[in-house]
């Protein structure tokens, strides 16, 4: 097939020379057609083995959403003012986030914003006020307002730079050492940091327990999606895939339910019940040491063949098959490659290809903008003149409402558009939602209703609310398709960084939402056009990927390099198409100066085809041509 990797070819070694022919092809290369199938296919151990993985993304939604209680901005009171003000009571000094990053913003002075702004901060003791189901979190345990407000942003930075380090560093650490080593080891220090985040005796102890349980939740994340995807055969990867996203939209809904559970606790402050509830059921998965074994993929593709042959043996009886009587000779030839050395890849290697590092970057500015641009529509959805504590309650379970819709959607769009159709249409949708709010609502408010204030008013914030809804559904699909793709086409030796710089990109969208809030959202426009415009350039680029759907993981760098996307028009149509084209030029006349043209493009075209590297006629479903060349006849 045009678009995909030949089924009988072998996998040439990873230094990029390739072997024309084979005596005999091999089955190890090729573990979704023959070493699978051999075990029993998608068989009652791969689906234990799967559910496994989706019990931790529940978990895992609690601590990625845990943010929005531990960290959210109460209502305050000055009760007890800096300044003896005869006008000053405790109900007419109210403080908000709002005032609270406004005054923030002139670094405590209140200059800009007038001086009732600059009074209002100056007070020796509040009285502040959550809402969002703690009555105490980190921000009234340390009263970080005013003058304090930036430790918060700090805070909320190093939950995700800590995840960004995790996925960058884990996704290495997964292809050198394997993926059941990267998972053990961010259980346990999941455990010790997320735990000892409970116990912190002031922001700063705070925010760096966070930043490394950050770095071991990216680690648990990434090494449960690869073993996820390298478990199943083609036809449940998705699905797969899509049931683990749906848990962890269930822990972001579920998330309100628990900290309103956590609410006046006795003898123990709120937030830190709440950091014990959602870090306690990772005790669950230490029994993963001895039950979740490692990743036979992964085995077979680094040359690991001695516990290749136990693995594959103890799913072979956990399936009930029998291997003496297995007639693919895939145990036989295993038995032959014992005596080959482990051979290990790191994801710096996929800078010596042509066409991969191509394909991850393209994902990566996917992932990027997908996150980038749902924080500006989520910031266009919320309305202005609300209290900034209402996002825990309306927009909070709007946003989830959101995601729980986009799941939805995407299977069935990725079912009928495949993986490459699915992620371009959710693409266009999100661009052609960014641009008409961005022009549209500019054009309702110079060429029409200029006399009528209220209802041009009325009418901007309708359109604004519902281009943002359907901004924030189709980047949701555009981030989540752009992570899965990833972890398709990107080859096994190299998946675990290949997938931790798609999910690394996607960490440093998302912590454009807390950079926007230290700075109030100045620049937001300018920050909105940007990635509108990447998303333009979005979609040109997701032409140029391949469509995974249906076709095996690729296993080693030549597999990945390969694995191209298909052609318009089929072999045979492009040979018609090539003879019609020669029996246009059939009438003309052989004068000096068309002889010397086609001596000149004779000797061009022989250059050219010299010049051709046989990998990539094989790649692109060409044959190799000798140093010798026809045209018209000569």
């Amino acid at each position: 097939m045009a678009g995909g990797r030949p089924e009988a070819q072998d996998h040439p070694p990873e230094n990029g020379f390739t072997t024309l022919e084979h005596p005999v092809p091999r089955l190890l290369p090729h573990i979704d057609g023959s070493v699978l199938p051999s075990l029993g296919g998608f068989g009652k151990h791969q689906k234990q083995l799967v559910v496994l993985t989706w019990i931790p993304a529940l978990f895992i939604g609690f601590s990625q959403f845990s943010d929005y209680f531990l960290l959210a901005q109460p209502n305050g009171t000055c009760v007890q003012p800096l300044l003896n003000q005869s006008n000053w009571t405790s109900a007419s000094l109210p403080v908000t986030a709002a005032t609270t990053a406004l005054h923030l913003t002139d670094n405590g002075t209140g200059d800009g914003y007038g001086d009732g702004s600059a009074l209002l901060c100056a007070c020796k003791e509040w009285r502040l006020e959550l809402q969002t189901g703690l009555s105490q979190n980190v921000v009234t345990k340390w009263n970080l307002v005013c003058d304090s407000a930036w430790k918060v942003h700090i805070a909320k930075f190093s939950l995700l730079v800590g995840s960004i380090f995790g996925y960058l560093v884990m996704g290495v650490m997964a292809d050198w050492f394997g993926r059941h080593p990267v998972l053990i080891l961010s259980v346990l220090f999941m455990l010790v940091f997320g735990l000892s985040v409970a116990f912190s005796v002031n922001v700063t102890m705070f925010s760096t327990l966070r930043f490394f349980e950050g770095f071991c939740l990216a680690g648990l994340a990434l090494s449960l999606y690869v073993l996820r995807i390298e478990l199943c055969l083609p036809g449940w990867r998705f699905s797969m895939t899509m049931v683990a996203s749906f848990l962890m939209v269930g822990g972001q809904l579920l998330m309100p339910g628990v900290a309103a559970l956590c609410r006046n606790w006795p003898n123990r402050d709120d937030w830190q019940v709440l950091q014990i509830v959602i870090i306690s059921p990772f005790v669950l998965m230490l029994p993963y040491v001895w039950i979740f074994p490692e990743s036979l993929r992964w085995l077979l593709a680094t040359q690991h063949y001695r516990r290749s042959k136990v693995m594959m043996l103890r799913i072979a009886r956990k399936n009930q098959v029998d291997m003496t009587t297995e007639p693919s000779g895939v145990l036989a030839e295993l038995e032959q490659e014992l005596h080959k050395k482990p051979q290990r890849t790191c994801i710096v290697k996929m800078m010596s290809t042509r066409n991969l590092w191509k394909n991850i970057v393209v994902l990566c500015v996917n992932s990027l903008t997908g996150y980038g641009i749902h924080h500006c529509f989520a910031r266009s959805m919320m309305d202005p003149e609300a209290q900034p504590t209402a996002l825990c309650h309306a927009d909070y379970y709007t946003m989830a409402g959101i995601a729980v819709a986009t799941c939805l959607a995407v299977c069935p769009a990725v079912g009928l558009m495949g993986r490459r159709g699915g992620l371009l249409t959710f693409m266009i949708i999100t661009a052609l939602a960014s641009l008409l709010q961005l022009g549209l609502l500019n054009l309702i408010g110079k060429y029409s209703l200029r006399h009528d204030t209220v209802l041009r008013d009325t009418l901007n914030r309708k359109f604004s609310v519902a281009f943002s809804i359907i901004g924030m559904f189709s980047s949701h699909a555009v981030s989540t398709l752009s992570i899965f793709f990833c972890a398709e086409i990107t080859p096994t030796v190299i998946r675990g960084g290949g997938l931790g710089l798609v999910l690394a990109s996607a960490g440093f969208g998302m912590l454009t939402a807390p950079i926007m809030e230290l700075h109030n959202q100045k620049g937001y426009f300018l920050h909105h056009v940007i990635f509108a415009c990447c998303t333009l350039l979005c979609i040109i680029c997701l032409l140029l990927l391949p469509e995974p759907r249906g076709h095996p993981l690729p296993e080693s760098l030549v597999d990945g390099e390969t694995f191209t996307r298909q052609t318009l028009l089929h072999p045979g149509e492009q040979h018609l198409l090539l003879a019609k084209a020669d029996g246009d030029y059939s009438r003309v006349h052989d004068t000096p100066l068309h002889l010397s043209a086609t001596g000149g493009a004779t000797v061009a075209v022989a250059t050219a085809l010299a010049a051709v590297p046989a990998s990539y006629a094989l790649a692109t479903g060409g044959e190799i041509i000798g140093n010798r060349a026809i045209a018209n006849g000569v």
